[in-house]
């Protein structure tokens, strides 16, 4: 147990079924007189996300809405809210949705209050004045945007995802709430519950971990492990939602203060070229990263798999932890590669020098060279045709 000091930020956080009702009695401990949301064009026809407009309309009538959120937010949507935001004088953000609407409104806070663009914010605490106070309200039960202090923005110029840290970006307040998962289709549910199990895994083997992020991560990875199968079946009940709710939310503690590792280095990058959903990345990229990781962090990674249900030691943990991945990434359907329709070496370049530069690699427990992540992705990638 190291004893060396660590800092642990999260927000307030309320948890529950209906917690997302609880918008209109706390937008009023902000004082606030024009609220934006931030959202997508799915979310708004969820009939749980009107009953959160009725909720803030009970308070606040002056309400502006930005719903141009997509998958892996774009740098321009950012700016697009944050002028949005600065125009009609808005003082509050309250994000509705996944990881990336959750993302967005973070943008928007950075620019809105500190200025010029999204991705000159790129990297470890570039970020100089607070944002406006941020409420999310998540969707999904794997981004755990709502407790991190991460921000995933896409750069589309250069087709790279870029990640901003700092703790300036942590929300004011997360509304975590069993019912909007239920309207997930069972990939997006699979998708989410893959990252969050990543999320888990890679805090836990990072070499920024501690006492504290330990626990959150390993009680993460049994919640997810026993949870995510049943959460993909048409009868999935709100009590199984509810415990996938938990491990995202303590996934989400785990790495906002552990961070992250090779896995999420390497999926920014392909998810930027290659537009794919972020948890589909992750889930492809796991087993592959675990297998040149597992020796930098043997006795986590063997922990890791007691949390799993694995009992054996040594060489063969290896290999029955990563089986156990396949197949839970098998069973909620989940392919081990992609299809491109073009694999040459200029891409596999470009993929890798992107990965080695993102953040997130620099607590990986194994140092990995070009060649190494250059081979995962050729594993993970094919040519169609």
């Amino acid at each position: 147990m190291t004893t060396e000091l660590r800092k642990f930020v999260a927000p307030e956080i309320i948890t529950g079924i209906d917690a997302r009702l609880m918008i209109g009695r706390y937008i009023t401990h902000f004082a606030t007189i024009r609220p934006m949301i931030v959202t997508d064009k799915n979310i708004i026809q969820m009939s749980w996300y009107h009953d959160i407009i009725h909720e803030i309309q009970r308070y606040i009538t002056d309400l502006v809405i930005y719903d141009k959120v997509t998958s892996n937010p774009r740098d321009y949507e950012v700016m697009e809210g944050a002028k949005l935001f600065r125009a009609k004088k808005c003082d509050l953000l309250i994000a509705v949705g996944g990881g990336s609407p959750i993302d967005c409104a973070k943008g928007i806070g950075i620019v809105a209050v500190n200025g010029g663009n999204i991705l000159d914010y790129e990297g470890v605490d570039e970020i100089k004045l607070p944002g406006p106070p941020l409420i999310c309200i998540p969707s999904t039960s794997g981004a755990s945007a709502d407790v991190s202090q991460f921000a995933i923005i896409c750069d589309t110029e250069n087709q790279l995802k870029k990640a901003i840290i700092s703790k300036k970006v942590v929300p004011e307040l997360a509304l975590i709430d069993p019912v909007p998962l239920m309207t997930m289709d069972p990939y997006l549910t699979a998708c989410t519950g893959m990252d969050a199990l990543t999320h888990a895994i890679e805090a836990y083997v990072s070499n920024a971990n501690s006492p504290l992020t330990d626990i959150h991560a390993l009680e993460a990875i049994r919640l997810i492990q026993t949870s995510i199968e049943d959460a993909i079946k048409p009868d999935r009940s709100v009590e199984t939602m509810y415990q996938m709710m938990l491990g995202s939310l303590g996934a989400g503690l785990a790495f906002s203060n552990a961070s992250l590792g090779a896995v999420h280095a390497m999926s920014h990058s392909l998810g930027g070229l290659l537009d794919l959903p972020h948890g589909e990345c992750n889930s492809m990229l796991l087993e592959q990263v675990i297998a040149v990781n597992f020796d930098a962090a043997f006795e986590r990674y063997s922990k890791i798999a007691q949390a799993m249900g694995i009992t054996e030691d040594g060489e063969l943990t290896k290999s029955k932890l990563i089986e156990r991945i396949r197949k839970l990434r098998e069973s909620v359907g989940i392919n081990n590669y992609t299809s491109v329709e073009w694999l040459s070496d200029e891409i596999l370049d470009k993929l890798s020098d992107g990965a080695l530069l993102d953040p997130c690699m620099v607590t990986n427990p194994a140092i990995l060279s070009k060649d190494e992540v250059r081979e995962i992705y050729g594993k993970v990638l094919r040519q169609k045709g």
